[in-house]
Parts: C-alpha cells; structure tokens; sequence
C-alpha cells in the first residue's frame, strides 16, 4: 500500500534525492508549507505555521503516514509536535528542543560527555556588562543559543570586536529567537539554562583540528551510523569548503570514539525514533576530540553524497525510521567511490551581474555525469542582503561531484569552479 510521505519545504532537490528510495507499495511524497513559508521568510510566527500545517494535513483527502524534518528551526521542533498528533514515530520534542537549544546541549553534553565538551558561559548581549560574566578567555566564538545554520556566530579576540558582534546580533537575534521561546513554552526548561530566553548567546572556546560528522539514527533504542563525513573548512578556517564522503582524515579508532560519544549523549537526552548526525573536532596533535554540536536530523548536505557512493540516499533511513520500520542503508553500491559537496564562495560584498548559464552548467555536467549544480544566487542579488548565510563568506552556489578517488575529486571542483563563471559589480 502507497505511504504518504510528508516533508515540510520539500526543495525539488530534496524531492530527486527522495526518488532514489524504493519502500514496500511505494511512496508519495507530499510537501507541507512551503521553503519560502519555512527557511526564507523575514519574521517567523511559530504558533502560526504550526496551525497552518495542521490545515493542510486536515484537508489532505488521504492517509498522513509520515512526517520527516530536513531543516533547521522552525521545521524541526513543528514535526515531532504534528507527529505526536498525528500518533507517528518521531523524536518526543523534549528530546529535540534539549539538543536545538545550544546552552541546554551543553550543560546536558556537560553531563554525559564532560571530556569532550569546550569551556563556555551564556550571556545576554542587551546587558552593557555582559563581558564582564564571561568565564571564557579570549579568542572565543559567540553564538545565539538558537540561530539558522552558522548565522550570528563570531570569533571575537577583543573587547571592541565583542563590542561589534553582540551589536550586530542585537539588531538580528529575534528573527529567530523569538519563535523559539514560543516552542520552549512547549516544555519544561531548566532555570539553569533559561538566561534570557530564547535570545540568550553562548560565549565558547575555540577548538582547532580535523573536523568530522558521524551520521545515524535511534529506533526503538537501536543506535546505529550508516555514514561518518569529512568537514573540510575553506582557507580562512571560518566557513566550510568541502564535505567528503566517507571520511578518510580521521582514523577509524577516532570516528569510533565519535559514535560513541555520539550515542552517550543521545542516550542521556532520550532520543529515540529519529535520525541524527554531530559534529567533533579532533586534535591531532594531542589527541583531543571536541563535540561541536548534535543536530536531530540527517543532513540534506549529505544525501546526494550517500546516494552517489552507497546507491541511495540518507533519505531511505528517515523514512524508514518515520514510518516505524527498522532502518536499512546500503553501503558501496553506488556509481562513485567518493563524493564531495562543494561551495561556490566568495568573500567580498557587490551585486551580482552574471551567473552561470544553462549551458555552461550542462556542459558541465557533460564533462563530469551525475554533478549537482545548485546556483543560489541571481543577477540584481546583493550579497550581504542574502538570507541565511554565514558572517565570514557569501555562498555562490553548492556542487554535488562523484568521483573515482579523492585526487580525481579535487580536479573535478577545480574544473568546476573555472567552468562556473561569477561577475560582480563593486559596493562601497
């Protein structure tokens, strides 16, 4: 019997990704609200896009047989609150908000992985003395406890360039922390970490070394990894350049002490019936490894990677999970023995004046088959009035590139970056 699969801001990438999973009858996969409604609109109203999803699955003339979140707040706290309605398989949204909610991570990662965790201090940045109760010596990142992707995280060395970050995210911080104070009336939270709501920040130590992402799932209290990737991060060792699949930069002995850190802290928080993927630094030199975060979620990142070299994508266990059946991945059954996701960057502000054409970008993929081109901006754009990017370089576009070997890859990006033409106008 055909399941009916509902992903809210379902991108037709997502939707391509998706059709590489095959179920017992079939599925049909349904979009709820849409991107615009749910990643790229100025002010969000949790309350209200959690009614307006709730309308569109009433009047749906069908079965709901699952629901998956593959984005950030506020489409991953929305669909374990509509799954619980709904009587679905998903994380409870204690267990998810406990890990979105940065400053309560912490204290929890603090609790069940304390070797791995950096110093850190929460902050309110609308109090004129707030550097005066940071505990944390400079450098050190500042970050809202809730925010989209890397948005509003600054390293900060001095006070004036405290001073700046905490302005900047003063003007910008209620985007989003606004509606998640909405969803944190949902639950209890402790007072240890209430601070200032949702607009409270963290203040945390600068970790360096091999950046590495296990990714799996927890059904019925089964805990398992079906991938772990390497996060390579461009030459300003801010902004994420690469992400390599499998990973090869760390040692297995480590990705191993990564996974089980992974489930340690999943375990303590009582996450079940969802899928995860985290992110450690590993320090090579001393051998330290460093938990940087754990996101309730596969990573779409992630899903043309899987598809490329396992032969179908990350998506298959989502579903899987969602719809209360035990997970299965294939493993090296794909057409590439690598696969990378690669940004397109660029660092300075202007307005963009030329993109890549189609026929550049078929030409390409004639060159190098089964490329992903995924250009995200447009001639007008400028872009620092862009949403949903990080402080320290615009994103151009994100490639998707199988290849034989890792050397064979980094040509293909090369040769993809000189074949993707980019023209800017200045901005003073």
């Amino acid at each position: 019997m055909t399941k009916n699969i509902f992903v809210p801001a379902l991108t037709e990438l997502q939707r391509g990704e998706i059709g590489t999973v095959d179920i017992p009858g079939g599925l049909r996969l349904h979009g709820l609200l849409d991107y615009d409604t749910l990643i790229d609109a100025e002010q969000f109203d949790f309350e209200e896009l959690l009614d307006r999803a709730r309308a569109e699955l009433r009047a749906f003339d069908g079965s709901v047989d699952a629901i998956i979140a593959h984005w950030d707040f506020p489409t991953s706290v929305i669909v374990p609150i509509l799954a619980a309605e709904y009587g679905l398989p998903s994380p409870s949204l204690d267990s998810v908000l406990r890990s979105e909610h940065k400053l309560w991570s912490r204290v929890l990662q603090r609790e069940s992985v304390p070797e791995c965790v950096p110093a850190f201090s929460a902050f309110d940045p609308f109090d004129p003395d707030a550097l005066d109760h940071i505990d944390v010596a400079f450098p050190f990142w500042v970050k809202p406890i809730k925010s989209h992707s890397s948005q509003l995280g600054f390293e900060v060395s001095t006070p004036a360039e405290f001073a700046a970050a905490t302005e900047r995210i003063r003007a910008e911080i209620g985007r989003i922390a606004d509606p998640f104070d909405q969803a944190l009336a949902r639950v209890r939270v402790p007072e240890q970490v209430q601070a200032a709501g949702g607009r409270t920040c963290l203040a945390e130590q600068i970790v360096t070394g091999t950046q590495a992402a296990p990714e799996g799932s927890m059904f019925r209290g089964d805990f398992q990894v079906h991938g772990v990737f390497d996060m390579r991060k461009d030459a300003t060792d801010h902004s994420f350049a690469h992400l390599d699949y499998p990973a090869r930069t760390v040692p297995e002995a480590v990705q191993r002490q990564m996974i089980e850190v992974t489930e340690r802290y999943l375990r303590h928080v009582g996450y079940d019936n969802g899928c995860f993927n985290s992110e450690f630094m590993w320090d090579a030199d001393t051998g330290k490894l460093w938990l940087i975060e754990v996101n309730t979620r596969i990573s779409q990142s992630h899903s043309d990677l899987f598809a490329k070299v396992d032969g179908v994508s990350n998506h298959a266990v989502a579903i899987d999970v969602a719809l209360g059946r035990r997970p299965e991945m294939p493993h090296a059954k794909g057409e590439y023995a690598v696969a990378a996701q690669c940004m397109v960057p660029h660092y300075e502000d202007g307005v963009v004046t030329r993109v890549p054409g189609e026929a550049e970008i078929e030409a390409l993929r004639g060159r190098f088959p089964g490329t992903v081109v995924h250009i995200e901006v447009a001639v007008g754009d400028r872009l620092s009035e862009l949403p949903n990017q990080d402080p320290y370089r615009y994103k151009l576009a994100t490639l998707y590139i199988g290849a034989a070997d890792h050397t064979a890859l980094e040509q293909r990006y090369r040769e993809c970056l000189e074949a993707l033409p980019f023209e800017f106008e200045e901005v003073a």
